[in-house]
């Protein structure tokens, strides 16, 4: 009996994979660590033999952690961020890196060197912008794509495969160059709904009339209940797993979290769609609303269709640094350390005894902008910068945990004038469920419900995005007919937080205050322009 699915999730620091039976119980979880290179401001590499070595070692873990059969697993999922994955015509790595490492063939998700390359192509004025809130990111694929071109010539010219990181994860699962619907319509400008096509226009106006050869891509995308295939003799034998298991198409990691944080009761199939939001945290944030319909704002990414579940639109925006921003703090902090897990939580639990000791004002005067590493929503800025005022001389632990849940504070309120800015009437969001980084610590839902006035859902002993990229493979792999009913099967349990009414007033003052320094930053900037 094909029991059992796996799925792998390739984030910005690690991998995880997790065993999953078909009531959605997660089996087994392993977590293994990969690097990141940052040779120079913007740029930051990393290695996909590295990153397919931790698929492999993550995958064998939960086979042999679960003492069950390798035959009994039936489908394997993979999501990954958005990277981009670079190789020769043989499959062979290619360096994107300046300083010429060969085995750095894969530009990071959140690498920014390509903001020259993003302002042309955003110049244009094209139709296809439409799509990406009006203007491209230096994170997406098509400005990487362009730099790689002009700045590294030789390396595009021997380039014969290139992929998004979840693509290339199926590649090396079943030999299949076959592309998945969810990076290549979101990143990559491919048609909104599967199966999508090549924007050969787009490619061509901006000088990448050349990348359907060198990246070696299809002439279409794979909708969501296709399958890429079964996995190849030799990367069963690297796994753990047989030749009989299914591939299911790749996923954008916030995609994957978005599953399972949608297909809840009375949500996909019921009347609360349209009053439902996620929010997926992590190295950054993504806010990702689910319609029947296309809808577009300036500043969000999409509609898509058929990237996360099969027939729903998605359209996402987000923070380009959160759970990045508050590892920063720790770092510059004297009293700060490496950002671990168990850190993390020792600084929240403290935040959390003061604030029932002192109220809801531990920490000020202290008020951050949060934009350290550029905005994606509502405007898509690489360059912005953040701020943080009333800081004083303190170097205490007191001191850093004041300054951590300001930085907190400010996200919430961040993510707040993101949603105001998405398509949809305002104050329809009823309920958001949100899933990853620190949300699992009681002060962090309580918080967002308390800043967007609505009720927050978070999953209780489960990992939405891993359950999410399982879902999604036990419907490609045709254990279940749709989402729907891999929904209801394999059920994510959640629990809710409600919003203190008492604490309203509280934070539209915060909020007030974030957008004023975000008008302040404005000012200085016309300042310094001035001054040139």
């Amino acid at each position: 009996m094909h029991d059992y699915i796996i799925a792998v999730d390739v984030g910005t620091g690690s991998v995880r994979a997790g065993l999953f039976d078909l009531a959605g119980t997660q089996i087994a979880r392993d977590v293994v660590p990969i690097s990141l290179v940052q040779p120079k401001e913007r740029h930051l590499e990393q290695d996909s033999e590295e990153i397919w070595a931790a698929v492999c070692r993550s995958v064998r873990s939960v086979i042999e952690k679960s003492n069950i059969r390798p035959e009994a697993v039936r489908a394997l999922g993979f999501d990954a961020t958005c990277s981009l994955v670079v190789r020769d015509r043989e499959g062979r790595p290619l360096s994107v890196s300046t300083t010429g490492r060969a085995n750095l063939d894969t530009l990071l998700w959140m690498d920014h060197r390509a903001v020259r390359q993003a302002e042309r192509c955003n110049r244009t004025g094209d139709p296809l912008l439409d799509r990406f809130g009006g203007r491209l990111s230096a994170e997406m694929q098509l400005p990487k794509l362009l730099w790689l071109k002009e700045e590294m010539p030789d390396t595009w010219q021997k380039a014969g495969l290139i992929f998004d990181l979840s693509d290339y994860l199926t590649w090396r699962a079943t030999g299949s160059t076959l592309r998945g619907h969810s990076p290549m319509a979101a990143k990559w400008g491919f048609a909104p709904e599967a199966p999508g096509a090549a924007p050969s226009d787009f490619l061509a106006l901006v000088g990448l009339e050349d990348v359907i050869a060198r990246a070696g891509l299809p002439p279409t995308t794979l909708k969501a209940t296709e399958v890429v295939g079964a996995l190849s003799a030799a990367a069963a034998g690297e796994l753990g797993l047989t030749p009989s298991c299914l591939v299911a198409p790749g996923l954008i990691d916030a995609y994957a979290g978005t599953i399972a944080l949608f297909s809840l009761p009375d949500v996909v199939s019921g009347d609360r769609l349209e009053t439902h939001l996620a929010l997926i945290a992590g190295t950054s944030s993504c806010v990702v609303q689910l319609t029947r319909q296309s809808v577009q704002a300036e500043g969000c990414w999409g509609a898509f269709r058929d990237v996360a579940i099969a027939d729903l639109w998605l359209t996402e925006a987000g923070q380009s640094a959160s759970g990045a921003l508050l590892d920063h703090i720790l770092q510059i902090h004297p009293a700060g350390g490496e950002p671990s897990r168990a850190r993390h939580a020792a600084i929240l639990d403290h935040v959390a005894e003061r604030i029932e000791r002192e109220g809801p004002g531990y920490g000020l005067p202290i008020h951050v902008l949060p934009d350290f590493h550029g905005t994606r929503s509502p405007t898509t800025d690489p360059d912005l910068t953040g701020t943080i005022a009333g800081m004083t001389l303190d170097r205490s632990f007191d001191g850093l945990c004041r300054l951590y849940w300001r930085t907190c504070v400010a996200l919430a309120c961040g993510i707040r004038h993101i949603i105001a800015h998405m398509p949809g009437e305002p104050g329809r969001v009823r309920s958001l469920a949100m899933a990853g980084g620190f949300s699992n610590h009681p002060l962090i839902p309580q918080l967002y419900a308390d800043v967007l006035d609505c009720a927050v859902l978070t999953p209780v002993d489960q990992d939405a995005v891993l359950l999410g990229t399982a879902q999604h493979a036990a419907v490609s792999g045709g254990v279940f007919t749709d989402m729907a009913r891999a929904g209801a099967a394999m059920a994510m349990r959640m629990q809710s937080v409600t919003p203190n009414p008492s604490l309203r007033n509280f934070y539209e003052r915060d909020y007030a205050a974030l957008v004023t320094m975000m008008r302040h930053r404005a000012e200085l900037s016309l300042l310094q322009e001035a001054g040139r």
